[in-house]
């Protein structure tokens, strides 16, 4: 018979209409004989109104109770999804994430799954019944709900994928797959068949916001069968796998930009063994993601280290490394918010090595000027002023997807 997983986003859920044609699309799908297990996020802006009443009610509202209101979007979504498919005649039931069995860490707001327990969830399939789970929530030990931060909506619907051994896990979202980078804002942007788990992980890292890191790196783990196509369109979509086809010369897959992200410099910093260590591990210590990192060599004040986090993290960051600045012993501390990163991501980035020449020449080109670089074997990133950043994504695809 085979089993399918399928999650839809919240622009696929966002009013009554979009949510019959989900119906219709899980209905499909179970019609064609297979077993569906669907994940839902919240309708639309649902989040963000939710966060916005908390505001109005108490800005200071604990993580745990933050978790509790921000769990019922997606209770709402789910809910619906089953009248609808009720409504055509189908057996249909929603749970939500503990009851679907999914423990989770402790950490509120931003919790991990530890483990799922797939048993409700087989035995409504045993019962020939479609099952709607809430997505971005589950358990933790204490029997209180969290959820599991930006895009854990992807995250549980791999998840479940792997604890059901699934045979696919389906993400539709509002584009018909992966592109060379987003078909909203760059002209000329195409639309690739695949991608391997590596590129997938760097351009969700990097800002792409297809899928969510954290879900590509658990398909990659167990190897999970997963495609992103359009909840919209019906085209097929972009499959991502372990190892990927590709024409020897497209060496770069995408073009990624991530404008959430915020640079802290600290100015004059002993020049002796340890001082790294103190800085970051007291920011990760503290659940505080460092992304690029640059050292500067040292002068009369000492040395000077600079560093990228998420601009959501900026004001803790800040705050703790004030805190902590005799214990550091830096001289200033400096932020910029106004900034961007802007990535190219390819497995064959290894082999070529003119990938860097090319991408600052376009950047050149553009009159754009660099503030920071980072690479791996698969990725360049650099830092640009934010208010360029949609300019040099243009400028680099340009130069590396421009059609001879």
């Amino acid at each position: 018979m085979g089993l399918i997983v399928q999650k839809f986003g919240g622009t696929s859920v966002a009013d009554a209409e979009r949510i019959r044609r989900v119906a219709k699309l899980i209905t499909d799908t179970y019609a064609a004989g297979k077993q569906v297990v669907a994940v839902l996020s919240a309708q639309g802006d649902t989040t963000d109104d939710l966060i916005a009443k908390a505001l109005e009610i108490y800005p200071g509202a604990s993580n745990r109770e933050m978790d509790m209101l921000l769990s019922t979007g997606e209770q709402i979504s789910v809910s619906l999804c089953a009248m609808a498919i009720e409504a055509l005649g189908y057996p249909v039931i929603s749970l939500t994430g503990w009851q679907a069995g999914i423990y989770t860490n402790t950490v509120s707001k931003n919790a991990r799954i530890k483990k799922i327990d797939p048993e409700r969830i087989e035995q409504e399939l045993d019962r020939n019944r479609i099952v709607i789970v809430t997505g971005f929530q589950g358990i933790d030990r204490y029997q209180d709900i969290t959820t599991l931060g930006r895009g854990g909506s992807d995250t549980s619907a791999v998840a479940l994928a792997a604890a059901l051994k699934a045979d696919l896990c389906q993400i539709y979202t509002d584009v018909d797959g992966v592109y060379t980078a987003d078909p909203r804002k760059v002209k000329g942007a195409r639309k690739l068949e695949e991608v391997t788990f590596d590129e997938m992980l760097e351009l969700a890292t990097l800002g792409a916001q297809v899928l969510h890191n954290r879900s590509v790196e658990l398909a990659k783990k167990f190897n999970v069968n997963l495609e992103v196509l359009s909840s919209f369109t019906g085209n097929p979509g972009t499959k991502v796998k372990g190892v990927g086809k590709r024409m020897e010369k497209s060496y770069i897959s995408s073009v990624a930009k991530d404008k959430n992200i915020a640079r802290i410099a600290l100015i004059g910093v002993p020049n002796e063994i340890g001082t790294s260590f103190k800085v970051f591990s007291l920011l990760a210590n503290h659940h505080v993601n460092v992304d690029i990192i640059l050292q500067g060599i040292g002068h009369e004040e000492g040395k000077d280290i600079c560093f990228t986090v998420a601009e959501d993290d900026l004001d803790q960051a800040e705050k703790l490394l004030m805190e902590n600045q005799e214990y550091i012993r830096f001289s200033r501390l400096e932020t910029n918010r106004e900034i961007a990163k802007v990535s190219v991501v390819g497995a064959g980035m290894i082999n070529n090595p003119g990938v860097a020449a090319k991408l600052f020449e376009a950047l050149y080109d553009a009159h754009i000027n660099i503030n920071m670089i980072s690479t791996s074997e698969i990725k360049i990133s650099v830092l640009v002023k934010e208010e360029e950043a949609d300019r040099a994504v243009q400028a680099i695809h340009d130069k590396f997807f421009a059609i001879s």
